[in-house]
């Protein structure tokens, strides 16, 4: 009897060594693991292994889904959520009742909502393409719509998946499952957000970056668990949670507890996601002797795969080619609406010339002058976010070339492989369904993940974006907060860590030295530029909180600057600390 605690090392071990070595071949990860768990499951010493589907769907499935939500750009997202919206729930439902007609007239005996529940198996895609396309250097904008969409069209077709085997198993009626369906995503809207909430409220209030991050691998279980007692989706629930923890962390959290919380995740992501494919590959073994006891061979699942990943990218390509043309359309308007916006400015310079002159016709109802500028503020915030979201669809506009991207690199991976996982040991024909639904993955993997690069090479998109933000902006950025820096040091306003006024003329003494801290051992006069140093950062976070609401910055750009300040300010509050320990 092998060690239980020996196969958990190893497998870690396995994980780690295929995500390092798997690039330097070529090869995407899951692969790797896919055949190293197949190879081993070969083995004559190895027995029959098999996880309940329970495991996949509590303790896999939402730290997955929460931790890519953490991630997500908001003010990209926020620019394409129709089209996002579009792909990740209104293409899963089409793609689902299709494939699901599909396998209801060629498998016998296997009922229309059987079929539908298969369908939403093999109808998200996954975060792999999302990698691949970053190294490629594929528009950000791109790379954004297809980040939205592996992560919301995964909590969509776990909801499809949940209404459909809920309807499997107590009869089918359409008004019942949409009711449920409505009720599963209303309640995780609500009780996602109120967890992610509470989340940013009590962890903000815990110092000890261990325990903060502790408390973070919580956070998708408290929002999962609830959520599905009370016949909500949890998987809904724990993406909402992670949407919101990720908006707040910014402003809320220390530097020390988002690089904790940053590195642990993004380690408990890979071990998940790697553990799913390795499980699956030593289940394949058992699957595929299921299958060739029960269909005589391995063609009847092989083609049923093949034929469900063709209908699923012809769906995808004639939706995506409806996208593009939206899109289009909206890009030849953008003319008008900057007419507008440019219409809006000069009535709101106006209307302030006019408050300032005293020559109002009609003076604003309330006498709080206070109210009336927080207002005005307000408005050209508003304006401003305007006009940089219509340069951002002036800059990176679609065409079909993007249109041809974002359909190949729709793949299937992770979530359809749990997923399938997770269909009820008494589903009929449940060996074939979970066979097919790992082909798909495979051959989507193998054929769209091995070609992606040269569709983009051939269709001449390669380069055309990068993994990071651009240098130029983020030499706007850098100068836009070292701007703000100067602006509070020289105002005086700035206070030391526990609260005491900096000594009188250091602010002159200073100089550049603000800009990059001294090199000298922490005297007391150097500890006071340091403090000044750190103090300064606290004025740049603050302006970087606010340039982040008027959209002129990519998501990219003000995490790198986030990263930048968080690194400074730990390193500085070292350098202070162990000077005083001197």
């Amino acid at each position: 009897m092998i060690d239980p605690l020996l196969v958990v090392l190893a497998g870690v071990v396995v994980i780690a060594l295929a995500t390092v070595i798997g690039p330097r071949f070529n090869v995407a990860g899951p692969l790797v693991l896919l055949a190293v768990g197949a190879g081993v499951s070969l083995l004559p010493f190895v027995p029959p292994f098999a996880v309940n589907p329970e495991v996949i769907l509590v303790g896999v499935l939402p730290p997955l889904l929460y931790s890519a939500a953490v991630q997500l750009p908001a003010i990209e997202f926020r620019r394409d959520f129709a089209p996002i919206a579009g792909l990740s729930v209104l293409l899963v439902v089409v793609s689902s009742v299709l494939l699901g007609l599909f396998f209801w007239a060629v498998i016998p005996g296997l009922g229309l909502t059987l079929g539908i529940a298969l369908g939403a198996i093999l109808s998200p895609t996954d975060a792999v393409a999302t990698s691949i396309a970053k190294r490629l250097g594929i528009s950000p904008r791109v790379v954004t719509m297809l980040e939205g969409e592996s992560l919301l069209n995964d909590a969509t077709a776990l909801v499809l998946l949940r209404t459909a085997v809920a309807a499997v198993a107590s009869g089918f009626a359409f008004g019942d499952a949409l009711l449920n369906f409505a009720w599963a995503v209303i309640l995780a809207l609500v009780l996602g957000a109120a967890v992610g909430w509470a989340n940013l409220r009590v962890r903000e209030r815990v110092a000890n970056s261990a325990a903060n991050t502790a408390l973070s691998f919580t956070v998708p279980f408290i929002a999962y668990l609830p959520t599905e007692h009370l016949g909500g989706s949890g998987l809904v629930a724990a993406v909402v949670a992670g949407i919101v923890t990720g908006q707040g962390a910014a402003r809320r959290f220390t530097p020390e507890q988002r690089i904790s919380d940053r590195l642990n995740w993004r380690t408990i992501e890979l071990i998940l996601e790697g553990a799913v494919f390795l499980v699956f590959g030593l289940e394949l073994k058992d699957i595929v002797r299921a299958n060739l006891e029960e269909h005589e061979g391995l063609w009847h699942g092989t083609w049923l795969a093949l034929s469900a990943l063709a209908i699923a990218l012809l769906v995808r390509a004639a939706w995506v080619t409806g996208l593009i043309a939206v899109q289009a359309r909206r890009s030849r308007s953008l003319d008008r609406h900057e007419g507008r916006v440019d219409d809006a400015r000069e009535r709101l310079d106006a209307f302030e010339r006019q408050l300032r002159d005293g020559t109002l016709a009609r003076p604003p109802r309330s006498d709080d002058p206070e109210r009336t500028r927080r207002r005005i503020g307000w408005m050209r915030a508003r304006i401003s976010r305007t006009v940089a979201d219509l340069n951002y669809y002036r800059d990176t506009p679609l065409d079909l070339r993007h249109g041809s991207i974002i359909v190949w690199a729709g793949m299937r991976g992770v979530v359809t492989l749990a997923a399938a996982q997770t269909l009820p040991e008494g589903t009929a024909q449940r060996p074939l369904l979970i066979f097919v639904a790992f082909l798909v993955a495979l051959f989507s993997l193998v054929l769209q993940g091995l070609t992606l690069s040269a569709v983009v090479r051939g269709v001449g998109l390669a380069g055309e974006g990068g993994e990071g933000p651009s240098r130029e902006e983020q030499r706007a950025l850098d100068a836009e907060l070292r701007d703000a820096a100067s602006a509070a040091v020289q105002s005086g306003s700035l206070r030391r860590r526990d609260g005491r006024a900096f000594p009188a003329g250091l602010v002159e003494r200073a100089g550049a030295r603000l800009v990059r801290p001294p090199d000298e051992d922490a005297s007391e006069r150097v500890r006071d530029l340091l403090e000044l140093r750190l103090a300064s950062i606290g004025a740049m976070r603050r302006r970087l909180g606010d340039v982040s609401r008027d959209g002129r910055y990519s998501t990219a750009a003000l995490r790198h600057a986030l990263a930048e300040l968080d690194a400074d300010e730990l390193s500085l509050e070292l350098r202070i600390d162990d000077g005083e320990d001197d």
